[in-house]
């Protein structure tokens, strides 16, 4: 499974790092200095004001600045800084013209102890807001572990296909979310799944969690698709009546590849079409719909099946509805059959990689941020079977 696109600038913008390498974003270089920069400007402001104002009691605020960006350490520095800064404006006739002796005065004693207070609360709040990256810090590795255990690695090879896999969360920083995929090679064939649960949050990685589950069993069982479909479907009514939840459903695309027929059946389960590379064309492939998983019991008919070419040369993309409904700053959706007719359109045959490589540059370039996850699946035959 390739990266979900923010790892990179995670570990650039990384503050705090646990065992299993998962960070706490670090806050913006700008914030770091924030208490420098104020620091300045009371100068600048003690220096152009009559010299009648304490302006020094505008430090007093200092140690506040440092809790949000530095340590307890660095902020009890800050602090004594802070005071003797003050002492500084308060008595320094010949930078300020000030008297010496109004150093111990009234106001500015009240001015350092009240800098002392707010830099033991300082020291406080940056120990709490440590401690509560920390925390954070492990609560995402667990959640990410758990993703990453669901949705492993596809490997570059999978039987007699090659494959490759993009996983983007939209929720910024997090791999934890509702869509899922999988590739798995078995004696009837090279059988996938991509899928989008209802529903976000907890429930819907549960969702994920089980319907992973019964498909990477059902796939070896004897049987056709139809029965890895119909096993996934008992499975999620259980998980219905467990929750209970009557609207508990997924949408998914099942497929299955015959090298030696060399042709991929498909059972779509209100998911969007697969999309076929070849020969320099992008072509969905359409077919019978059925109702997502969850749902077959309001279907008067079972699931239909159909079957499409596919062969050396072609690229199947399987994908979820966070790829299409990418929105760019006018609202338009991402056009994703026009993108790649333009990149792939009357050109030699892409593997899986470059094709997945293509939609982790384009996808960001339409837009800036994701509001859904987005799961995609390509893959394509290793090479020509005998009949």
């Amino acid at each position: 499974m390739r990266s979900s696109g923010h790892g990179h600038a995670a570990q650039r913008l990384s503050g705090l790092v646990d065992n299993n390498g998962f960070e706490a974003p670090r806050v913006p270089a700008w914030m770091r200095w924030l208490p420098a920069l104020y620091v300045l400007a009371v100068l600048l402001v003690e220096f152009v004001t009559p010299t009648q104002w304490a302006v020094s009691s505008l430090l007093i605020a200092v140690p506040v600045l440092a809790a949000f960006t530095h340590g307890p350490v660095g902020v009890a520095g800050v602090t004594v800084f802070a005071v003797g800064l003050e002492g500084v404006l308060a008595g320094t006739p010949c930078c300020t013209g000030h008297n010496p002796h109004q150093l111990w005065g009234n106001h500015y004693v009240a001015t350092y102890i009240s800098t002392i207070v707010v830099g033991i609360m300082g020291v406080a709040l940056a120990w709490y807001r440590q401690r509560q990256q920390r925390h954070l810090v492990r609560v995402n590795s667990v959640a990410e572990a758990l993703m990453r255990t669901l949705l492993r690695p596809v490997p570059h090879r999978v039987g007699k296909v090659l494959a490759a896999g993009l996983y983007r969360s939209g929720e910024v920083g997090t791999m934890v979310g509702g869509d899922l995929y999988d590739i798995r090679a078995t004696q009837a064939g090279e059988r996938a799944i991509i899928g989008d649960v209802r529903g976000k949050g907890l429930q819907a990685v549960r969702t994920v969690a089980d319907i992973l589950g019964s498909f990477r069993e059902a796939v070896y069982d004897p049987g056709d698709l139809l029965a890895v479909a119909s096993r996934m479907e008992r499975r999620l009514a259980r998980e219905a009546a467990e929750i209970p939840d009557d609207e508990l459903f997924v949408t998914a695309a099942l497929i299955e590849y015959d090298a030696r027929a060399h042709r991929v059946t498909i059972i779509n389960h209100g998911h969007i079409e697969p999309v076929l590379i070849s020969g320099g064309e992008v072509i969905p492939l359409t077919g019978p719909p059925a109702l997502p998983l969850g749902l077959g019991g309001l279907a008067a008919d079972p699931p239909v099946s159909y079957t499409h070419r596919f062969a050396h040369g072609d690229v199947l993309l399987l994908c979820t509805d966070g790829l299409i409904e990418a929105r760019d700053q006018t609202g338009a959706f991402y056009p994703l059959l026009e993108r790649l007719g333009q990149r792939f359109g009357g050109r030699s045959a892409p593997g899986p990689a470059d094709v997945i490589d293509f939609l982790n540059v384009d996808l960001p370039r339409h837009t800036r941020i994701l509001h859904d996850d987005v799961a995609i699946l390509a893959i394509a035959p290793c090479g020509q079977e005998p009949a």
